[in-house]
């Protein structure tokens, strides 16, 4: 619990009961030390604060000045301390969160059910999507906060965290290449692959890097679904592509390998969790923030 500043409380209660006396009864102080404390604020503020009345005391003009300070403090502490009780588990309210699909299956929908279990009154609407959409959602306030891949950099973006994002190729454990540490795009081309559409991040990182090396990939699939591209790898053994991310769920299931391209084009990506800038979230959202960033912190580098 916050507590007050001692002399504001003394001030306050003085005033509203209008006797010295009556105030220290409330305050379970003697009225000798709270006369002696009234005493040494005026003497520090240089003026008397309260009229001496024969049945009590009454603000003097310097004391309505100092007691609309004080008023405006106290109840400025009272409204931090609701928020602080608020963020402790007694907030309220709906989170509209933005997310890649890479993290819309596993991670987003984990921190959720964690968030919840101390904070049962917050619902959550997520949207899943590719970053230029959740960007433009966010600009547009439908959404509070983004969790994308590589935005472009924008002064309308409040950036709050952002973690390194390889990307990687998910194999079938019985695929040639599934034993390997690391691989370069040029190792993928002699087998079938699987991609994403034109509007994926990793697809345009990909399309840049073939054109660059002249390259020929084997396309058996192009896709708008990251789950539609694990789930043809699943069927087909065809290599997919997935950020880092996206493919911890079925790597720690041994469903699929994950294993990062080492070209360079594909180590810089970075997933960027962000805010509109100039906006203020209400409590439930920065709530949650500092939860999803708490949990982007564990992830392996």
């Amino acid at each position: 619990m916050l507590h007050a500043p001692r002399h504001f409380v003394y001030l306050d209660a003085v005033a509203r009961a209008g006797s010295i006396r009556k105030a220290a009864d409330k305050l379970h102080v003697a009225s000798t030390a709270l006369n002696r404390k009234i005493l040494e604020i005026e003497s520090e503020i240089g003026t008397p604060l309260f009229e001496r009345l024969p049945r009590g005391v009454r603000l003097t003009a310097a004391g309505e000045v100092l007691l609309t300070a004080v008023r405006r403090t106290l109840a400025d502490l009272r409204a931090a301390e609701s928020q602080i009780e608020q963020l402790r588990g007694l907030v309220r309210g709906t989170v509209r969160v933005g997310c890649a699909e890479s993290v819309a299956t596993d991670l987003m929908p984990a921190t959720i059910a964690h968030y919840q279990q101390t904070h049962p009154g917050v619902q959550f609407q997520v949207l899943a999507g590719v970053t230029a959409q959740l960007v433009q959602a966010l600009l547009a306030d439908d959404v509070d906060l983004v969790l994308v891949h590589d935005p472009q950099p924008s002064e309308s973006l409040r950036v709050v965290t952002a973690v390194p994002q390889p990307l990687c190729a998910m194999l079938r454990p019985d695929h040639p290449l599934a034993d390997r540490a690391s691989l370069r795009l040029a190792d993928c081309q002699d087998h079938t692959v699987a991609l994403g559409d034109r509007s994926f991040g990793s697809r345009r990182l990909i399309d840049a890097v073939t054109a660059r090396s002249r390259l020929t990939l084997q396309v058996a699939l192009e896709a708008s679904s990251v789950q539609t591209l694990k789930e043809f790898t699943r069927a087909t053994g065809a290599i997919s592509f997935q950020f880092q991310i996206g493919t911890l769920r079925e790597a720690r299931l041994g469903e699929l390998r994950s294993i990062p391209l080492s070209d360079p084009a594909f180590s810089q990506s970075q997933l960027v969790l962000a805010t509109r800038e100039g906006r203020v979230l209400p409590i439930a959202g920065l709530s949650f923030l500092e939860t999803l960033v708490g949990r982007l912190a564990l992830l392996p580098d």
